[in-house]
């Protein structure tokens, strides 16, 4: 795993199960012999990018380390309806206790994956890279940025320790753009701190005062419509021509899958996308006994 270490993932699969099983799965213990075996397959029932393979071996080994799982598509794996991802050996008790909780986040993995695939596709001949965001489900962060990457998408900060994003609220309770600019640099030098900043603007004002700054690696246009996101990217191209230095610029703010390309050929390196994470459909799978 990219992000997520082995014990860390192990400590979220424990509340997982406790949360899913208490104290006990009465319904399998009731109608289920103790020395059944048998096997479940993993079957695609929608067409997208497979992701959370890894995480579904670690929730099986941690759940019955004698379950022996035959994997066939990896992470990254682009899958259609009746594909078998992998098949799962052993006993029956343990597979049906499995079941849900590796479903649960192998279906929302492969979602966010399918979707940060289907919004990079869009635009892959302009050089653009969709971002994800920092609207995640708290304590999945980790795993659902993994899944943006394996869908060919691009992380932006983890959170709110790798690096400095002045926002709007910032900005207004610094004092400014050049306040806000000038006391993260400050800080920066003060902390020994190589992190990034980056500044939300909201007009071409703020663009100009930011460039005048001379401080920020990366400029958010935010809720900027694609005419005047073109004409701030000419603002700052030219500012960079005449100082000879690179500024990353961002969208961010509504932009659509019908809106994306347009975003794109504005000449913006990045375009943040919270839906990403936030509000994706799941992929459709199923996990099913092999008679």
């Amino acid at each position: 795993m990219k992000y997520i270490s082995n014990e860390e993932l192990r400590n979220l699969i424990a509340q997982w199960f406790k949360e899913d099983i208490g104290d006990g799965d009465h319904t399998s213990l009731s109608c289920i012999p103790e020395t059944a075996i048998g096997c479940q397959q993993l079957i695609i029932k929608e067409e997208g990018i497979l992701a959370g393979v890894e995480v579904a071996e670690q929730v099986i080994n941690y759940f019955d380390p004698e379950l022996r799982t035959e994997t066939f598509l990896r992470d990254g794996a682009h899958v259609r309806p009746g594909d078998i991802a992998f098949r799962v050996y052993g006993k029956v008790l343990s597979l049906l206790q499995v079941e849900r909780t590796m479903l649960n986040i192998m279906q929302r993995l492969s979602g966010i994956a399918t979707t940060a695939n289907r919004y990079q596709s869009l635009i892959q001949d302009t050089g653009c890279r969709v971002l994800d965001t920092r609207k995640t489900t708290p304590g999945l962060r980790l795993l659902e940025k993994e899944a943006v990457a394996i869908g060919g998408g691009t992380n932006h900060r983890i959170g709110l320790f790798d690096m400095i994003l002045l926002k709007d609220n910032h900005v207004d309770f610094a004092g400014g753009i050049t306040a806000a600019i000038t006391r993260a640099q400050a800080y920066c030098k003060k902390n020994d701190k190589q992190l990034k900043i980056e500044i939300e603007v909201r007009n071409e004002d703020e663009i100009r005062e930011a460039l005048q700054t001379n401080g920020a690696d990366r400029i958010m246009l935010d809720n900027f419509t694609p005419e005047r996101t073109k004409e701030a990217v000419g603002i700052i191209r030219d500012w960079e021509q005449q100082n000879g230095r690179h500024i990353e610029i961002e969208s961010s703010g509504g932009i659509t899958l019908g809106t994306l390309r347009d975003y794109a050929l504005c000449g913006v390196d990045f375009i943040s996308v919270g839906a990403l994470t936030h509000s994706v459909k799941s992929l459709d799978m199923s996990f099913k006994a092999v008679k």
